[in-house]
């Protein structure tokens, strides 16, 4: 396991916040896979500041399976780490560091079996997607799926390596990220009748998703595999007002939802977007310019695969486990499904509970697994 934590010690050393530039990392990926006789594809963003990578090693004229990842991490400002964030930190059987869970701890043991694989003759290609923008709602890997759409052959099956503790995944929630503009009228506070506050708009509109989260609860679709067996709709974000004198004109409200595959996001939009055309119709007659609009900021699908699949029962040969899961949390895996209909699964090292907290570690044992389940993934394709 010596070179996947040599290799993981180097990913950490790039911060690759979703708000920064991953080109530096994406470099470094490429010449190591080229040098392990892969070859690669960039695919930029629009803006040219950030790349995925495509790399294939093994034959290209047949399926093969794809590994995938992504390679931004959350932000750090803010949390109490006891060590650089950005430096691998080893101790107690733990790694720590930025990105060591979630997911670069995978992207290391990745890049040790193709380092392994380097001048086998393999059956079947190996291939390895790296992406961007995931944690700000699985944004750059849209563009790379679209040259993946035009390939000749593509993967047979896809392993997201989110952490599932090595467990094999079959489902996870899709999310929709939403964000209500407010639109009030200002006046002085002491007059705070004659305006219309935009604050307290939002308020409406949150006591109506609450509504509706109850039903959902109450009422709705429920499966016990999930750590949180219904949909859910959360308000993380509100913004609204400028000084405490003044009657806000304007608030801003961003919520989301994480719905269960077999629980259609269209009809919560349309339940949503009636509660703010109730709002404004009850506002308007006093207040002909109230307005309430609801955009959609980003999306993924969820994903839902067969416990009977093929995929299903080939990686579990290759963990030796015999359980199946399903997570509350989104990967790429739902639009790999979706848009490319690759049969996928999320098997990977850690634990959701320690990503996007200070100190974030990943267990050197899980490491390991992950070591050995692609050690046998090698042994197949070869």
């Amino acid at each position: 396991m010596t070179a996947t934590i040599d290799i993981l010690d180097r990913l950490v050393s790039f911060n690759t916040v979703s708000r920064d530039s991953n080109l530096d990392l994406i470099r470094w990926v490429q010449v190591r896979l080229e040098t392990a006789g892969a070859t690669t594809s960039l695919v930029p963003s629009e803006d040219g500041r950030k790349a995925n990578l495509f790399a294939t090693l093994g034959p290209a004229d047949r399926p093969g399976v794809l590994l995938s990842g992504h390679s931004d991490v959350v932000p750090v400002e803010g949390q109490a780490w006891t060590s650089d964030p950005f430096r691998l930190t080893r101790r107690d059987g733990k790694l720590f560091g930025r990105g060591t869970a979630d997911m670069k701890g995978f992207i290391a043991a990745a890049l040790a079996l193709f380092d392994r694989a380097a001048g086998r003759t393999l059956s079947q290609p190996l291939h390895l997607a790296l992406s961007y923008d995931e944690e700000v709602g699985c944004l750059g890997v849209r563009r790379l799926i679209e040259m993946m759409a035009a390939l000749p052959v593509r993967p047979r099956f896809c392993i997201a390596g989110e952490p599932t503790g090595m467990q094999v995944v079959t489902a996870h929630k899709g999310k929709t990220a939403l964000r209500a503009e407010c639109h009030g009228v200002e006046c002085h506070s002491s007059l705070a009748p004659q305006g219309l506050n935009a604050i307290h708009m939002a308020s409406d509109l949150l006591t109506g998703l609450r509504r509706i989260q109850k039903s959902l609860s109450d009422e709705g679709a429920h499966d016990r595999a999930y750590d949180v067996p219904w949909t859910t709709i959360h308000a993380g974000v509100i913004q609204g007002g400028e000084a405490l004198n003044i009657v806000p004109n304007r608030c801003r409200l961003d919520f989301e939802i994480r719905h269960l595959p077999q629980d259609p996001v269209e009809p919560l939009l349309d339940g949503i977007q009636a509660e703010a055309d109730a709002i404004v119709r009850r506002l308007r007659p006093d207040f002909p310019t109230a307005g309430l609009t609801i955009a959609e900021l980003s999306s993924y699908p969820a994903l839902d695969t067969d416990r009977t699949a093929e995929v299903v029962a080939f990686v579990k040969s290759l963990t030796g486990g015999n359980s199946t899961g399903k997570i509350s949390f989104g990967t790429e895996g739902g639009l790999f499904q979706q848009r490319l209909s690759m049969p996928t699964v999320v098997c990977g090292p850690g634990s959701i509970g320690e990503a996007h907290k200070p100190d974030e570690f990943i267990a050197e044992d899980q490491l390991a697994a992950c070591d050995r389940m692609l050690d046998a993934l090698l042994v197949q394709m070869a």
